[in-house]
Parts: C-alpha cells; sequence; structure tokens
C-alpha cells in the first residue's frame, strides 16, 4: 500500500507541475509586449455653413378704394429694421377733385350759381373770373354788384393775401420812397466824385 501512496503523491506532483507549466504557457501567450507607439492624425475639413437670419418683413398694407368717384388716395409705407418693422397706410382726400365733383352736382341740378360759387373758393378760379371780367358772386349777387361787393369785403376773397401785397398803397409808397432815396444817394456821390476831379 505504501507503494501505491507513493505513485499517487507523484502523480498529483507531475499533475500540479504539468498544471502549472499550462498555466505559465496561457499567461504567456496572452501576454504581449505593450511598446509606447505614436499616430498622428492630419486631416482637412471644408465646407461652407449658410444661417438664414433675415427678419421678417414689416409689409405695407393695401388701401382699398373700390368705388372711382372717389377723391381720396390710398397710401401705405413700410420700413423694415434687423429688430423692429411698422407699417401703415391711410387714405388722403383731394380737396380739389372733392370741390369739382360737387359743383357738377350743383350745375346738374340748376344750381348754376352755386356751382360758380363753389368753384369760386379756389383762388385761382377766382382770379380767371375776375380776370375774364364776369366776378364771382358774393352772397347772393353777380355782375357788377358783386364785383362792388368783393372790393367792400376783400378780406372775404379766397386770394386775399395776394391781393392785400398787390394793393397795399402803404408798402407801395414806402418802396418807391426807398428807391427814391438810394437813386438820390447814388446820384449824389457821382457828383461828389465828378467835383472833386
Amino acid at each position: 500500500m505504501i507503494n501505491i501512496s507513493i505513485t499517487r503523491a507523484k502523480r498529483d506532483q507531475v499533475k500540479n507541475k504539468v498544471l502549472i507549466i499550462l498555466l505559465a504557457l496561457l499567461v504567456s501567450l496572452g501576454a504581449t509586449s505593450a511598446l509606447a507607439e505614436t499616430n498622428t492624425v492630419t486631416s482637412t475639413v471644408t465646407g461652407t455653413t449658410t444661417v438664414d437670419k433675415t427678419p421678417p418683413t414689416a409689409s405695407a398694407p393695401n388701401v382699398m378704394i373700390n368705388n372711382q368717384d372717389v377723391c381720396s388716395t390710398g397710401t401705405s409705407a413700410a420700413v423694415q429694421t434687423q429688430i423692429f418693422g411698422i407699417a401703415g397706410g391711410t387714405t388722403i382726400r383731394d380737396l380739389n377733385c372733392e370741390r369739382l365733383k360737387l359743383s357738377r352736382s350743383l350745375y346738374g341740378m340748376g344750381m348754376k350759381v352755386a356751382a360758380v360759387s363753389l368753384l369760386c373758393q379756389d383762388a385761382r378760379v377766382f382770379e380767371a373770373m375776375e380776370m375774364a371780367g364776369t366776378p364771382c358772386p358774393y352772397k347772393g349777387k353777380i355782375g357788377i354788384e358783386a364785383a362792388k361787393a368783393w372790393a367792400e369785403n376783400p378780406e372775404k376773397r379766397p386770394d386775399y393775401d395776394k391781393w392785400l401785397k398787390e394793393n397795399d398803397l402803404e408798402a407801395y409808397e414806402k418802396e418807391w420812397k426807398n428807391k427814391a432815396t438810394t437813386w438820390a444817394t447814388g446820384l449824389g456821390g457821382l457828383a461828389l466824385l465828378l467835383f472833386l476831379l
């Protein structure tokens, strides 16, 4: 029996040695040498990035005037900056157009003097009528009576400011006196110069 136990003990020793060798072999196969390596990667990337930062547009509103027989004109405008935008619109009355339409309507209804009176509110028409020798009506008066009434009440003329400049006798006389003084001074200076020579 001793023989068997010695063989078993040897077998176990051999077995242990084989296991240690196998384990050493496995460890040596799995181990690799670690060396320091340097990898350099150089790359060039080119591209274009487009960023659309367009601000919203301030659109001018449409001002609609659907009837052609209206004496108004629609206008609108808009302003836009990078941050702020504003838009607006309005209508503009044409007073001369209104005057013509009203006068035409009065004339069509047989109110001829009223139609002419309405047109005479325009200084250009008033002057043209006066130059033609047919003064504008004045509170129901026509012809010579109207001319006298306008002469008595010039402040009610539509061209009063212009009429005042043309008919201001005091200013007219002052202007002539100034011109006469200027001429007298000039001639006196010339005479003095001739006298000294």
